[in-house]
């Protein structure tokens, strides 16, 4: 699909970038599917490449492009066929380090930044707790302040980038203010600060490639330099990231669902049944035919909100849309695909059954389908009375 706001040095990063997966990340991702976890030389050589820091500022060994560079890097990177090493790598660029770049201090951003970007830093988001998901409200990791400096304690779960990650962008509670929006600060913390554990490295269905960690902060004490932005805003802080975060997610599932469609069409084109290729039987014809109009109507969701995201504009119902949308679809690519590749398709070395387990998680992660329902319900219908 076409879109204006792609222009000509769009298109040569993402050349640059479709080169770069084709070279470095395809012939790698099975071994790092399999140790579970993306090595930091990858991180590294695109740090090199100018991948790491498309829209943070020059001074700070940013590129300070736009949001349409970034959405051309998650596209292509999401053509790995592994789900795994790209989340692993949108987590450290676009849903941890952005609130670095919007909140940090200078001497913060001239501290962290440079590293971030080069890649010899690696990030992770850590707010998810044992008992608090979507619901920020109960998150029960506490930092409190003394002798000038924060004390954290808290356990945090489902952390990306958890078990070998360098900084963690971490959200705990810092007031007990009965107006809870008031209650969260978030902090950047440094994974080898004394008191920081992982307790336990998780075994997941799909996103193998990625670390995911179950973290203990035990006393950890840090100085109070390391709050990020405002004492007690963190949860607003925190909320003005989702967009970016849930259109990521987005862009790249119905990317990589486009992949799984054409490695499907190319099996579908060599594989023969019946005295003739597979693609000539009309049921086969009729449910390309309804994937590929599904993917670019996701896209054209996509697309739609990620205009109003670049320009600053309210998309929050918009993004809402985009994401339930296309995870949606997503699933039903995921179905099918491996259908028209029949027992083929329910094996570990073919890309659509990697496909299928890996983006199952963005059903969930980043705000589940029934959490998208309830944003777009409200902002269509109006809040609940009990609201």
């Amino acid at each position: 699909m076409s879109n204006n706001n792609f222009q000509q040095q769009h298109r040569l990063f993402r050349q640059t970038v479709r080169d770069f997966v084709k070279t470095e990340l395809l012939p790698n991702v099975d071994v790092w599917e399999n140790q579970g976890y993306v090595p930091k030389s990858v991180f590294k050589k695109m740090g090199g490449l100018g991948f790491l820091g498309l829209e943070f500022d020059n001074k700070f060994g940013g590129a300070q492009t736009d949001f349409w560079m970034t959405l051309v890097f998650a596209e292509e990177l999401a053509k790995c066929k592994s789900g795994g090493v790209g989340f692993s790598i949108i987590v450290h660029t676009d849903m941890s380090s952005p609130w670095l770049q919007k909140y940090g201090t200078d001497h913060q951003k001239s501290t962290y930044m440079p590293e971030i970007v080069n890649g010899k830093q690696v990030c992770a988001l850590a707010i998810t707790e044992p008992d608090a998901g979507s619901d920020m409200a109960r998150i029960a990791t506490t930092a409190t302040k003394k002798n000038g400096y924060w004390i954290i304690n808290g356990t945090k779960t489902f952390i990306t980038n958890g078990v070998y990650g360098d900084l963690f962008f971490l959200a705990a509670k810092t007031n007990d203010s009965e107006k809870y929006h008031q209650n969260l600060s978030q902090f950047i913390i440094p994974s080898s600060t004394q008191g920081i554990t992982v307790t336990k490295k998780l075994d997941k269905t799909g996103m193998r490639s990625s670390d995911t960690a179950e973290l203990v902060f035990d006393n950890v004490k840090i100085s109070e330099s390391n709050l990020l932005g405002v004492e007690n805003e963190g949860f607003y802080q925190l909320a003005s990231g989702l967009q970016r975060e849930r259109l990521l997610a987005s862009v790249m599932s119905i990317s990589a669902a486009e992949d799984a469609l054409s490695d499907t069409i190319e099996y579908l084109s060599n594989r023969k049944t019946f005295g003739k290729f597979l693609k000539s039987h009309q049921v086969i014809r009729h449910k390309v035919s309804e994937l590929a109009t599904e993917i670019e109507s996701a896209k054209a969701l996509n697309y739609m909100a990620a205009e109003l995201y670049s320009k600053g504009l309210d998309c929050i119902k918009e993004v809402s849309m985009a994401k339930l949308h296309t995870m949606q679809i997503v699933r039903k690519v995921a179905y099918e695909t491996v259908q028209m590749h029949g027992g083929y398709g329910y094996i570990r070395e073919l890309s659509v059954e990697r496909f299928a387990r890996d983006y199952r998680l963005w059903a969930i992660a980043g705000g589940t389908n029934e959490m998208m329902k309830e944003i777009i319900s409200k902002n269509i219908l109006g809040k609940i009375e009990s609201d």
